[in-house]
């Protein structure tokens, strides 16, 4: 297994799960730039090995996923460093969401600032009944810097999305969820367990079918795509993949498909 220095990388080869544990729990697993950069290697790392099938993201301890940036490395950024740190984050959670291998995250306890952020860029989100979502960034004299913006009203709606930036509130995982913020909510020590099974019912899917659907839900919202164009193009290309060839046979044949990502 790879070594980081702020984060856990644990392979279930048997299932092909990836769990990665952001591992900084004296610091509330503070995003600081070793640790976003070390999730960006760790994510290629995964992208690239064939082994890898699905990733759940979550944080060490009861108490946080990740309670937001660092903020002692903040305070010694200047505008052109602040932007630079933006854009280092912004590249580094775009790779997230744009992973053609599913991404849970598992929320464990405090999702703030960066954490909301890392975790809205995942592609399904579980929380435990103790995690706290919020971007209070305003109380910093900041804004979100990592894609809090533009992803919190995708998933919520505009106008609830700039309640929450503007008055810098946090709220509860039952909230969350019944905002769409979240996809469900379990006691936590339920929290890993359950987002396996929900990853392993994604995984028993055709896998190049599961990562074409993740890239045309996203062409709807880059305004330099076509979403519906991107629907065509990812449709027509499932014809010429054997696990469209033999997902249609064990339909027809009423058997469990044997996928294997071609």
């Amino acid at each position: 297994m790879p070594a980081f220095t702020n984060l856990l990388y644990d392979l279930d080869a048997a299932s092909g799960i990836l769990t990665l544990t952001i591992n900084r729990p004296t610091k509330l697993n503070a995003l600081s730039h070793d640790t976003i950069r070390e999730l960006r290697e760790a994510l290629q790392l995964a992208l690239d090995d064939a082994q890898v099938r699905g990733i759940i993201l979550t944080g060490s301890g009861e108490k946080a996923f990740v309670a937001g940036a660092d903020i002692a490395e903040l305070t010694a950024l200047d505008e052109i460093a602040g932007r630079r740190a933006a854009e280092f984050g912004q590249e580094a959670f775009c790779l997230f969401e744009e992973s053609s291998k599913p991404v849970i995250a598992a929320v464990n306890g405090f999702a703030l600032g960066g954490g909301c952020e890392l975790a809205m860029a995942c592609h399904l989100r579980i929380a435990s009944e103790n995690a706290r979502f919020g971007q209070p960034e305003v109380n910093l004299g900041l804004v979100p810097g990592y894609g809090g913006t533009q992803r919190l009203p995708q998933l919520i709606g505009k106008g609830k999305a700039l309640e929450l930036l503007l008055t810098a509130d946090i709220i509860k995982a039952d909230e969350a969820l019944r905002l769409g913020l979240v996809n469900h909510v379990v006691p936590l020590p339920e929290l890993l367990e359950f987002s396996r099974q929900l990853l392993g019912r994604i995984l028993s899917k055709a896998p190049l079918a599961v990562g074409l659907v993740i890239d045309c839900v996203n062409a709807a919202y880059d305004k330099e795509r076509h979403g519906y164009q991107a629907e065509a193009n990812a449709f027509s290309r499932c014809f010429e993949s054997e696990d469209f060839r033999e997902g249609t046979s064990a339909f027809l044949e009423k058997r469990p498909a044997a996928f294997t990502g071609k």
